[in-house]
């Protein structure tokens, strides 16, 4: 069975981080397709000419509303805990309670942990880790109050431990970055418990390859190129957030999931394009 869209999150409202490029721009506009109201949080507000990659705020409203849907912009940085305390409060004024968060930005700064600096360290986990927990203090007052919701965290393959050396393989640059991931997975099933009696689901999804965006055409562009079977398609990641979005704690709640074997856990084709 195929993933079919529906409307399955009619008149609820959804606040996505990251949204302003890649991965975000189709979460949000899968949740926006299924009938979610989505605000957008990012720091780029408008197109910018000279920046390293493209994408917008300002664009991915454009394309929700294309497709019909309701979205808002937020500009915030989401490694500053000052910057990041407004958004909830800004989604509230916009459009109401969240009842879906999808904390979807990340830093991801590489380097040995020899060598990474602790400002660079402190971003990694102020974005991955603080950031979601923030975030998800801040709409679970709404979301008990409504006795429903949705908490979805992006997580990353680079979470599970590898071999101890001195096994192959291991990236000399991923620890600081796969630390703050398996941190906020371990984070992710300890919220899910303390809010599983509000009907509350709290989850992780991760993609179970390199996703195919322009982000990771410019890091590792050459490598997929030569080797497409490490690529996945990021409807897969899209369609999986649109059916969390919609579960409650009684359905799936706690869950370290990845995207094509969730999909297929639900009895679906994971699809390309």
């Amino acid at each position: 069975m195929t993933v079919e869209r529906g409307r399955r999150l009619s008149g609820r409202v959804a606040l996505v981080t990251g949204a302003s490029r890649g991965i975000g721009v189709a979460l949000a506009r899968r949740l926006a397709v299924e009938g979610a109201a989505v605000a957008l949080v990012a720091r780029t507000l408008h197109p910018d000419a000279e920046a390293r990659l493209p994408g917008s705020l300002a664009d991915t409203v454009r394309a929700i509303e294309s497709d019909g849907g309701r979205a808002v912009p937020i500009v915030a940085n989401l490694a500053d805990p000052t910057d990041r305390a407004r958004i909830v409060p800004a989604v509230q004024a916009a459009f109401g309670s969240v009842d879906i968060l999808v904390h979807n930005a990340a830093a991801a700064i590489y380097a040995s942990t020899t060598e990474m600096p602790l400002r660079r360290r402190q971003t990694v986990f102020e974005v991955n880790v603080h950031a979601a927990v923030d975030l998800a203090q801040a709409v679970l007052p709404g979301m008990r109050a409504a006795r429903r919701g949705s908490i979805i965290n992006l997580s990353s393959a680079s979470s599970v431990l590898p071999a101890p050396p001195p096994a192959l393989g291991v990236p000399s640059t991923m620890s600081i970055y796969a630390a703050s991931k398996a941190a906020l997975e371990r984070l992710t099933i300890g919220l899910a418990a303390e809010v599983y009696d509000d009907c509350i689901a709290v989850n992780t999804i991760a993609p179970v390859a390199a996703v195919a965006t322009p982000g990771a055409g410019a890091l590792v562009g050459e490598l997929l190129r030569h080797q497409p079977e490490l690529v996945e398609p990021v409807e897969w990641l899209a369609d999986a957030v649109a059916i969390l979005a919609a579960c409650d704690a009684a359905s799936c709640t706690g869950r370290i999931l990845y995207s094509r074997s969730f999909l297929e856990e639900r009895g679906l084709t994971p699809r390309r394009g």
